[in-house]
C-alpha cells in the first residue's frame, strides 16, 4: 500500500465504458511525486488515503476487467 494526500481531480467527458462509476484522483505521494488513481469511495481534496496497485487495483472489481492501474482503498483518520 501507498499513502498520499488527494490534490485535485481529473475531468473526462469521455471514459472506457468498462471503467466502474468514480472519480479519478491526482494523489500527491511522500517525497512529491504524483499519480493518478480511481476513487470508488469519494474522497475529497486534502485528504490522506491509501492506495493499491497493480493486478490487486485491477482484481477489486468482480465480473468486469476494468483498466485500473492505482486503486484508493482507505481513507486515513487524522
Amino acid at each position: 500500500m501507498i499513502a498520499g494526500r488527494v490534490i485535485g481531480r481529473l475531468w473526462s467527458t469521455k471514459r472506457v465504458e468498462s471503467l466502474p462509476q468514480g472519480a479519478l484522483l491526482e494523489v500527491e505521494l511522500e517525497g512529491g511525486s504524483r499519480l493518478i488513481a480511481f476513487d470508488p469511495l469519494g474522497c475529497g481534496n486534502g485528504e490522506m488515503v491509501l492506495i493499491t496497485q497493480g493486478s490487486v487495483a485491477a482484481g477489486y472489481f468482480e465480473g468486469v476487467k476494468a483498466p485500473v492501474d492505482a486503486l484508493i482503498i482507505g481513507s486515513v483518520d487524522e
